[in-house]
Formats: structure tokens, sequence, C-alpha cells
């Protein structure tokens, strides 16, 4: 494992604190703590971290609150919560949180999660002032869709911009964006993007996709001529612009 991959972990619990930082420490891992979304914030404005364990329940500022308030370039953040049930989980995917996880875990149940978003996330750490964006390999699942230049590979879960960068999205992103593309040039309210991307068994959360759908368009922004894929229809909903194809009508 590579020793410059950083993980901050924030909960108001020392003792929680102190056991995820060793358990991972020994997996090869580098970690830093904070008490509070106060103390996270001032690591990461001085700090480069590749991944944020945010606990949800603490006093004073809670994980989610946190959470939102996180810009677009943030690193992957994987919630932990004592209150475990399917409503909080999905409002915490839902603004953008990359996983989440009941406690008390087991510590290697995390250490898989933590590396299977890293995985997926595959960011490098940023040059200094620049929002990391990584090449990509030329590796394809052949389960893609193309649009305005743009290729998202369904298998690998992964976008790539007409410069072949990949942009980093979560999961929740990229399952809305996939809802996006897979309904082009038609207007989408919330509610069929709710269902499209969570599943029409799912509660709805205006709010919630509110958010996520912001850090969606603020990444696809970080993309050459994605400023203008997603486009608001007042009253109505969301339009996603340019034509879809597969591999085969580029």
């Amino acid at each position: 494992m590579d020793l410059q991959t950083r993980i901050l972990i924030v909960d108001d619990d020392e003792g929680i604190r102190s056991l995820i930082g060793e358990f991972l420490a020994k997996h090869g891992y580098e970690t830093a703590t904070a008490a509070d979304p106060l103390e996270m914030r001032a690591l990461l404005a001085n700090e480069a971290f590749d991944l944020i364990v945010l606990d949800v329940m603490m006093p004073r500022e809670d994980g989610l609150t946190a959470l939102r308030a996180l810009g677009a370039d943030a690193p992957p953040v994987i919630m932990l919560s004592a209150v475990g049930s399917d409503v909080d989980r999905i409002v915490g995917l839902e603004m953008g949180a990359d996983d989440y996880l009941a406690k008390p875990c087991n510590p290697r149940e995390l250490l898989a999660r933590i590396r299977t978003v890293l995985r997926r996330r595959a960011v490098a750490p940023p040059a200094a002032g620049e929002i990391a964006r990584p090449r990509a390999m030329e590796v394809d699942s052949g389960d893609c869709l193309h649009f305005a230049g743009w290729r998202m590979d369904l298998g690998l879960r992964l976008l790539f911009d007409p410069t072949n960068a990949v942009i980093s999205l979560s999961d929740g992103e990229f399952r809305l964006l996939r809802a996006f593309a897979e309904h082009p040039r038609r207007v989408l309210t919330r509610d069929q993007l709710l269902d499209w991307s969570r599943g029409e068994d799912s509660d709805h959360y205006d709010r919630a996709i509110d958010v996520q759908l912001s850090r969606l368009r603020r990444k696809l922004s970080e993309g050459q001529g994605g400023s203008d894929i997603i486009r608001t229809v007042r009253n109505e909903g969301y339009l996603f612009v340019p034509a879809v194809g597969t591999p085969g009508e580029k």
C-alpha cells in the first residue's frame, strides 16, 4: 500500500479516532484526525487528503451539514453513523457521500470500503492550485455512452471528458448522470430523476437531489465543454442537452 495515501478521520469520540487511525496505519495508510468539522476544515485548508471518514452524529455541527459544505474538489467521503436507517443512508448518499457505513462497524469492512472508493475515484494528488484530473488509460469496458465528445463507461463506472481526462464522480453522481444520459433531450422532473437514479421504491428528497445535481454540474464544468450539458428549465425540471450515442453511433 502507498504510504502517501492520506486519510482524514473526523469523529468526536477520541477512542474511535484512535482505533480507526491505528488500524489503517497498520495497513499502510497515513492518517490524521479531527474532533469536529471545524478541525476538519482547518486541516483541509492546509493539507491534502485522499479520503475522509466522517461521523454523522457530532455536537454543534453534524456530519451531514459538514458534508454539504464541502466543495466539488473535496476528497471522497465515507460516512459513519450510529443511526443506520435506510432514510439516513439515502440522504447521506444523495448529498454526495461516496459510501455510508453503520456504527459500530468492523474495521476490516471499513478498510474494504475505503479501498473500493479509492479505486473507483482513482484521483491523483493535485498539483498546487489545480484540480486533479488523471488521464485515462486505454481501457474500455465496451459498455459506453457518448455525448458531446464525452465518454461514460457504464462497466467501469468512469466518466471521461473530450480530452480523455477522468472526471471523478461519486456513486450517486454517476447514477444521476446515467439517468440523464439514458433520457436525453427531454425535460426531467426531480421525481423522475430520483426514480431513475435511486429506484422507484426510494423516498423522495428534493433538497438532496438539488445538492447532488449542483455537485454534478460543477464537476462537469471541470471538463472541456461541460458547462452546458445539463440545463435548467424553469418551473419544469432539467434537460440533458446533447444527443447520446453508443460506440457504433459516435
